[in-house]
């Protein structure tokens, strides 16, 4: 019987902060990348051509389960890659009991905080987005994803994509 890997618990950190038990809910990056299509004379179709990744393709939500003023204090980051993100979560199958880390890292700013409602014996919660410009994902010890926009760097599976392009560039 196969059951899949489900989240069963994770922390997060900013800048290196331990916000264990502080952070409910977290909306990881989509990467989406721009695609253009391209069709020319005798295609009969056309061909989806990678333009890089989509504006927004790193950002990320974090929803904190009250107030904190530190966190709140990294609203003021003015460099596009100021802030360090980490979150780390260990995955589980019910089938095998098998237990799987999975950790993202990021780098960016906040672009956006909504405090939520405020109302006396209800439960807040405050939301923070995230404008990324490094994002890497790795399971398990393998790196699978690394995208690095200020460096151009791209590499997926290890594999350094943009590698060739950095070179032609002279970088």
């Amino acid at each position: 019987m196969a059951l899949p890997k489900k989240l069963k618990y994770f922390n997060m950190f900013f800048d290196g902060d331990n916000y264990f038990g502080m952070v409910p809910e977290i909306t990881p990056a989509k990467l989406t990348k721009k695609l253009e299509d391209y069709r020319a004379g005798g295609m009969p179709g056309s061909v989806a051509v990678d333009l890089g990744f989509d504006a927004g393709a790193l950002d990320m939500d974090i929803t904190l389960g009250g107030l904190d003023a530190n966190l709140l204090k990294k609203w003021g980051v003015v460099t596009a890659d100021g802030m360090q993100v980490r979150f780390a979560g260990s995955y589980q199958s019910d089938a095998s009991g098998e237990t799987v880390a999975c950790e993202i890292q990021t780098r960016g700013r906040f672009s956006e905080f909504d405090p939520g409602t405020a109302k006396a014996g209800d439960d807040t919660s405050h939301k923070f987005t995230l404008k990324n410009t490094y994002y890497k994902l790795t399971i398990a010890g393998e790196e699978i994803v690394e995208v690095d926009v200020l460096n151009m760097i791209y590499k997926v599976a290890g594999v350094d994509v943009l590698e060739k392009h950095r070179t032609n560039l002279g970088l």
